[in-house]
This record gives structure tokens, C-alpha cells and sequence, in this order.
């Protein structure tokens, strides 16, 4: 028995079936009707809402088999019930498909005949187990950014071990929140972990990495990289920042007088920062997504010598925090917001050019007849039958009563941000939409639902709060991470969230990053003022799985007035031109912007 998870095309194929390429990808959360007299999606609707990630699809079904579930006219599902063979062309084990844990659960329960005796209670007793096996009497430096990951795992070190093994380093990379390193330290003393806090901002500005140069003899060569303060490159910046994380742990073990050879590095790694990097350690098939400062190519080496405790690597976010109340750990710590390791250096889009492609004005075309749509159907253009061709009748009926109702400009933004499309990273253009009329919510998650999957070059949609933006920025502000650009985000970031704190609202909000960009608007293109603004992005995100996600729909998930009062006290930041708000679903945009 099997259930082919996300690929009943291949499932189809072995058994005699045949997969054909679609002109059009399905990416994003759709709703499909299924069988439910299938023993797969009994006790379900006979429309469910999935997440779709595929551009081919089956076209001859397998012999024996029959389609249990379809996306209009496109096969969703296919099922042999005799020989118990069930293929989904969607995801059930993520938080967009809405039932997906019923599908799972009448699989493995129903189906192929488990039972419930998998539980967090067991994995932390075989988690301990491993940790007193691998490390004996040896050492474990285990490096705390004080999040959720870091403290449960050493959590975990202290129940496993004697005291004196683990040694539990804070170290301040100058990317850290507001009083940040301070309230860390305070919060793991009250736990009594004995915490050395080791301010190593000037290592960070000023780190380097190696990095491999194409060679057309395919000779290996390396070459040193800028350093992390005149870097743009996303990827670039992870890897320095999680290589001079092992450079300062080094220099603590030999200020200890420790051996190296005899002291593990301990990490918080859960299992999709591994899938994100393209870790063998979770799959040898995964694409690299981003690399994550837990996973360089130094954690690696490290990991292949087996100096590396990773004990949470087979955990997600929710399974964590579960383990963390079971540790004993208070629920203000288990439940706060996610931080990631690199900080705000990775929210921080920095930027010498602007990113303006050939396709750029092809793409701007597009989103100007998608913006103005009721208008744009009474003259026909090439451009139009392609908006056409990649929507439904509904989608297009939706866009009319959106267009006619609303006046919106929608436009590209000349900077490039990670996304993940079709399981593959994508690094490419963000979407701006601005109106000179009150926001309206709904309508705006709608599109930007419907322009990443027209438009495979924009990985996100993002509202643009003010008056109409007549003349959409072509350049950039040159951004880089010194500690004025630093200071002006951590001061936005503050704002943002002590607002959401003082809301009530921050439990209902998984997380939420505040961008700053290198986008100056609202310039006179005839004075030609030069860009030296920027612009701050608010992306909440609400997510079970930590995999896949929503944004807050301001008015539903968060309170309008709640976003409004963060767009006014951002703006009284010196230097800050304009608020945006992210829209974007996880895929395709990923949780942060880098």
C-alpha cells in the first residue's frame, strides 16, 4: 500500500499510465472536488481546499485505477482501492490544504493499518538517549540565539547531560533586535542556564566566506567573498554569517583551553531549515531554496567528521514548542515569534542596481491589464488572451467586480526577493499595489493569489499604504549593512512589534518580519531627485507547519486599526518613504524576504 504524496504522476506512469506538460503551472491554494466515498478522503467535503505545486499532470489513467479527485478538468487524485494505492497531485501534509490531517490520518490509521504510539513524550526519551550516546563525557558548546530551537535543545543538552558538559554561548552578531542579547540573557538565567553572552558585532560586519568559481576546465577553485557589510547577495550573506558563527565558536573553545576534537558543536537545526538548504540530512532529491546559517558548507564538514548534536533535525516548529512544555520551559519563551539566526541581516534587501529585466515592461503590461481589467477587456490586446489563458471563467468574473469597483495600479518593483515555485527556489520581482481608494482586503489577497501564478517571475504581491504612486521607482537606494541602515530597521521592527504586542494579537500572528528596502518613492522624475529613502515592508505570516503560510488579512486575522497605527509610527522614522504590506502566500513567497 502507498500514498503517493504530491506525485500520483509517477505513480500513474509505473503502473501504465501517461503525464503530460501543461501550458500552465498550478501553483497556490485551489479548491478541487474529490470522491469522498474514497477511503482516502472519507468524512471530507466534496470540495476541499489544497495546495497545488505541478505544471504537468496525468492525461491516461492507469489501469485499475480511477480519478478520486480533479482541479477542474485537471486530475488531483487517482486510486486503485483494491491493491490500496492512492496518488494525491497536491500536498496533505501542509497547513494550506485544509484537511490535509484527515487525508494522513485516513491513511495511516484506515488504510495501511498504524497506530498512535508515535508521540513527543517517546522522541524526547530517544532524543536523550542519543545525545548521553553520542557525547559521553565530552563537551557541547551549543551556540543560543534565544529562540524557541536553540532553548529547547538546550533544554534538551541539560536533561541528557551533566551541567559542566554544556556550555551555553549567546553570541551578539549585530543584527539582533532591540535590546535583544539583554533580554536573552535575563530569560535563560531565570531557566538556570548559565549563559556567556559574547558581543561579536565587528566579526560579523567584517566576515568572509569562500565561495566556488566556475571553471570551463571544471578545475575546483575558490574565492574569497566581499565581506558580509558590502555584500548583496542573499545566499552570500547566510554563508558568511553561519561561517563566522563556527569561527567565533572556535575562538570560545580555545579561550576555554578545550580540545576541539573533544567538544560537539550543538544546533537547534530543525528539519525544514534542512530541507530549505538542500541537506542530504533530509533528502538527497530537495532544491536549494536558501542556506541556512545552521547549514554551510563548514556546519557540513563538521557534521561529516560527526562533531555536530543536532537533536530537534527530525522536528518541525509546533513539535518543538510541544517539546519545550513538556521540558518545562515557560510559555512565553515556547510561544514567541520565531527570529532567525542571521537576524535582521536578512531582512535587509541590499541592493547597488536596480533588477529591471528584459521582461520588465512586458510583465508591467500584464499587471496593468490585470489592475484595470473591466476596463481592459473591451480592447483587445495580445497581452490580454495570455491573462486569459492562465485564469478560469470565475477568476476573470472575480477580476471584473474587483476592477470596476476599484481603482488600482499594479506595477514591479526594480528589487528581487526569494520565493519558492514549483518545490525550486526563484529569486525575482516583487509586485506593488497602490489605490487611491480605503484598501480593500479581500480583493488584494485575491490578486495577489492570482499574479504569481499569470506571472512566474514575481514572487510576491505587496500593498503600497498612501496616496496612489503615479511614478513607480526604476532605481535604487544604494543599501548595504552598515549600522545606520541596521539601526533604522531595528527601530521599525521595534515599533511593529510592540504595537502587536500591546494588541493582544501577537498569538495570532506566527510570525512577523519588518523589511526594509532600497525604494524611494514619490520623486519628480523632471527634478530628477536622486533615491535616498527607503521603504519598510510588514509581512505577517500565520502557519502551523512553519513549511507553508498565509499573510494576516487585515480586518479578519489582525485588526485594520492595528496595521494602521504600525503605518504611522513607521513613517515617523527618519529616512523611511513608504509602507508596504506583504500579501503573499508561502508558496511563493517564502517567510522572509531573503
Amino acid at each position: 500500500m502507498a500514498l503517493c504524496n504530491g506525485d500520483s504522476k509517477m505513480m500513474n506512469k509505473v503502473f501504465g499510465g501517461t503525464v503530460h506538460k501543461k501550458s500552465v503551472r498550478e501553483d497556490g491554494v485551489f479548491s478541487i472536488s474529490v470522491d469522498n466515498t474514497c477511503s482516502l478522503f472519507r468524512g471530507l467535503q466534496k470540495e476541499e481546499i489544497v495546495l497545488l505545486t505541478h505544471g504537468d499532470s496525468v492525461d491516461k489513467v492507469a489501469d485499475g485505477f480511477k480519478v478520486v479527485a480533479r482541479s477542474g478538468n485537471i486530475v488531483a487524485g487517482i486510486a486503485n482501492e483494491s491493491k490500496k494505492l492512492y496518488g494525491a497531485q497536491f500536498h496533505p501534509e501542509v497547513g494550506l490544504t485544509e484537511n490535509g490531517k484527515v487525508i494522513l490520518k485516513n491513511f495511516l490509521y484506515d488504510i495501511a493499518g498504524c497506530t498512535g504510539t508515535f508521540t513527543v513524550q517517546n522522541r524526547e526519551l530517544e532524543c536523550i538517549r542519543e545525545i548521553k550516546e553520542r557525547v559521553g563525557t565530552s563537551k557541547v558548546l551549543v551556540l543560543l540565539s534565544g529562540g524557541v530551537d536553540s532553548t529547547v535543545c538546550t533544554a534538551l543538552l541539560n536533561r541528557a547531560l551533566n551541567q559542566d558538559q554544556v556550555i551555553a554561548v549567546h553570541i551578539d552578531n549585530g543584527f539582533m533586535r532591540k535590546r535583544e542579547s539583554q533580554s536573552v540573557e535575563e530569560a535563560l538565567k531565570k531557566l538556570g542556564i548559565q549563559v556567556k553572552v559574547i558581543n561579536a558585532a565587528h566579526s560579523f560586519y567584517n566576515g568572509t566566506t569562500t565561495l566556488p568559481i566556475s571553471d570551463e576546465d571544471r578545475t575546483p577553485r575558490k574565492r574569497i567573498s566581499k565581506t558580509l557589510n558590502m555584500t548583496t547577495s542573499p545566499e552570500e550573506k547566510r554563508k558568511i554569517i553561519g561561517d563566522t558563527f563556527v569561527k567565533i565558536a572556535n575562538e570560545v573553545i580555545g579561550e576555554m583551553n578545550l580540545k576541539p576534537e573533544e567538544v560537539f558543536l550543538a544546533q537547534g537545526t530543525l528539519r525544514p531549515d534542512l530541507i530549505e538548504s538542500a541537506s542530504l540530512v533530509a533528502s538527497g532529491k530537495a532544491e536549494l531554496i536558501k542556506t541556512h546559517h545552521n547549514d554551510t558548507e563548514l556546519i557540513r564538514k563538521l557534521r561529516e567528521e560527526g562533531k555536530v548534536i543536532e537533536p530537534l533535525k527530525d522536528f518541525h516548529k509546533d513539535e518543538v514548542r510541544i517539546l519545550g512544555r513538556e521540558l518545562g520551559l515557560p510559555e512565553e519563551l515556547v510561544s514567541r515569534h520565531p527570529f532567525p539566526g542571521p537576524g535582521l541581516a536578512i531582512r535587509v534587501i541590499c541592493a547597488e542596481e536596480p533588477y529591471i529585466c528584459k521582461d520588465f515592461p512586458e510583465t508591467n503590461n500584464i499587471l496593468k491589464i490585470v489592475a484595470d481589467f473591466s476596463a481592459s477587456v473591451k480592447k483587445p490586446h495580445t497581452l490580454l488572451q495570455r491573462v486569459k489563458a492562465c485564469t478560469t471563467e470565475e477568476d476573470q468574473e472575480k477580476l471584473m467586480q474587483i476592477t470596476s469597483l476599484h481603482s488600482l495600479n499594479a506595477f514591479l518593483l526594480p528589487i528581487k526577493t526569494v520565493g519558492v515555485q514549483g518545490d525550486c527556489r526563484s529569486y525575482s520581482y516583487v509586485c506593488g499595489i497602490s489605490s487611491k481608494d480605503e484598501p480593500d482586503w479581500e480583493s488584494l489577497i485575491f490578486l495577489a493569489r492570482l499574479i504569481p501564478r499569470m506571472c512566474h517571475n514575481i514572487n510576491r504581491v505587496v500593498y503600497i499604504f498612501g496616496p496612489p504612486v503615479k511614478e513607480p521607482p526604476t532605481d535604487v537606494t544604494p543599501t548595504f549593512l552598515t549600522t545606520g541602515v541596521l539601526s533604522t530597521l531595528r527601530q521599525a521592527d521595534f515599533e511593529a512589534h510592540n504595537i502587536l504586542r500591546e494588541s493582544g494579537y501577537a498569538g495570532k500572528i506566527s510570525q512577523m518580519p519588518v523589511i526594509l528596502t532600497p525604494l524611494h518613492f514619490d520623486r519628480d522624475p523632471l527634478q530628477k531627485q536622486p533615491s535616498c529613502q527607503r521603504s519598510v515592508v510588514i509581512r505577517t505570516f500565520i502557519t502551523s507547519d512553519f513549511m507553508t503560510g498565509i499573510p494576516a488579512t487585515p480586518g479578519n486575522e489582525i485588526p485594520v486599526e492595528v496595521v494602521l497605527k504600525m503605518v504611522t509610527e513607521i513613517k515617523k522614522i527618519p529616512g523611511i518613504s513608504r509602507i508596504m504590506y506583504d500579501l503573499t502566500s508561502k508558496p511563493p513567497g517564502t517567510t522572509e524576504w531573503e
